[in-house]
């Protein structure tokens, strides 16, 4: 019996040997050296998209205007809404020490007419189709106060506020809500900081020359006062539920406005963005985003009805994913504009920029009135197309309007359907 069992024995014992001495090699063994870091220039990113699309109604309006909408407010004529080249160096979202960047931001089409920063290309093109500066804006991660640190943007950039936003493939649907329109600011020039306090909390603070307004030039503000930004963030349940309530305070009214009125100090009279968005992640198909918004102006117009006026509602939006291709979508939506100084249409290609530069245009408006809206869309991405074509989104939608009012198919309705679909194509 010795003798049968020693070899296995042996053999044994040198395989447990060359485990051991194996195992104290790869203890002593120096460990890999780290990668190398990524130059600076390495990091740099060229991106940018193609919007075009159409928006059908049925009424065919006389003045040929969709009320209610912006960047869709073309009834039945296709739009090449946005031509976007974007050239930047974003923060690195895991970096521990400092860290900068940029974004340079380019936009050519039809929606440029309603994103304007004042005297800055504004007037320089006399056609539905314009160019635009979205942002130009420097980036900065600063490892203060806290151990996630401050973020900060200064320059041009776009607002926080709100949850539908310029660029559309950061949106659900084609057309846009009564909110984005007119209940929230579009754009700003000054310094904005996030503090990530914790990996619950962000706090934002800024302060900046107000809605569209820039400092550069006699003509760039259309007040001479500062506004203010700040608010809070909540990220919680691993991000399932998020919260960003955000309020924007500051002069947003044309000096012209209240000299040819003679109604005071324009840089005292200040307007009240107040928005929050609440998203919650249902599942890993289903998302649902509501919106709250209220904004009030301090403007007294004596001899009008133009006394606080203030403007306030919720949208409510559900997305769910049926597959890689297909996703479902729907907006509804109440606002309230309690006085109608807030929601109008601008039929004139120079309009929105002179309406809010106090200018005379050929805007109009509804009057005292509520909205209701309800939207529905799909967005289709075609699979197995060739490249460059295969980040392509088709994103066709049904909407109804109604109003208490007539604002409507010419001033002449208090309801309005359209029939809308617009392609992006992202490279």
């Amino acid at each position: 019996m010795r003798w049968i069992f020693a070899p296995a024995t042996a053999a044994l014992s040198a395989v447990a040997l060359l485990a051991i001495v194996d195992s104290a090699r790869a203890q002593q063994a120096p460990p890999a050296a780290p990668a190398a870091p990524a130059n600076w220039s390495d990091t740099l990113k060229i991106s940018g998209y193609l919007d075009a699309g159409i928006t059908g109604n049925p009424d065919d309006p006389a003045n040929g205007i969709n009320f209610g909408h912006l960047y869709t407010d073309r009834a039945n004529t296709p739009l090449l809404n946005q031509a976007a080249l974007m050239v930047g160096r974003p923060l690195d979202p895991k970096a521990t020490s400092y860290d900068f960047g940029f974004n340079l931001w380019g936009m050519y089409g039809t929606d440029a007419r309603y994103t304007h920063f004042f005297n800055e290309f504004d007037r320089s093109i006399n056609s539905r189709y314009q160019f635009d500066i979205v942002e130009a804006k420097g980036l900065a991660h600063l490892p203060l106060l806290t151990e996630g640190g401050i973020d900060v943007q200064a320059g041009q950039y776009v607002t926080p506020v709100g949850y539908e936003v310029i660029n559309p493939t950061g949106n659900p649907l084609y057309s846009h809500s009564y909110i984005y329109n007119f209940g929230i600011p579009i754009k700003h020039t000054g310094v904005l900081s996030t503090t990530h306090v914790s990996p619950l909390l962000d706090l934002w603070l800024g302060f900046d020359w107000g809605n569209l307004a820039q400092p550069f030039g006699a003509k760039g503000d259309n007040n001479k006062a500062l506004g203010a930004l700040g608010g809070f963030g909540l990220n919680l349940f691993g991000g399932n539920l998020t919260i960003l309530a955000l309020t924007h305070i500051g002069p947003e009214n044309a000096s012209p406005t209240f000299q040819t009125l003679g109604i005071g100090d324009v840089n005292g009279t200040y307007r009240y963005f107040n928005d929050a968005v609440v998203t919650w992640k249902v599942n890993d198909k289903l998302t649902l985003t509501t919106e709250v918004n209220y904004v009030r102006d301090d403007i007294v117009v004596p001899g009008t009805s133009i006394n606080h006026p203030s403007a306030y509602g919720i949208a409510q939006y559900a997305s769910y994913v049926l597959n890689d291709v297909f996703t479902l979508q729907a907006r509804g939506e109440v606002w309230r504009d309690d006085q109608g100084f807030y929601a109008a249409a601008f039929p004139g290609n120079f309009d929105f920029t002179n309406a809010n530069r106090g200018l005379p245009t050929g805007a109009f408006n509804a009057g005292k009135t509520t909205y209701e809206e309800i939207t529905l869309g799909v967005n289709f991405k075609p699979a197995g197309l060739p490249k460059p074509f295969d980040t392509l989104l088709i994103r066709p939608e049904i909407r109804y309007d109604h109003s208490q009012a007539n604002p409507y198919n010419n001033l002449t309705s208090n309801h309005q359907i359209t029939l809308a679909a617009d392609a992006i194509l992202p490279f």
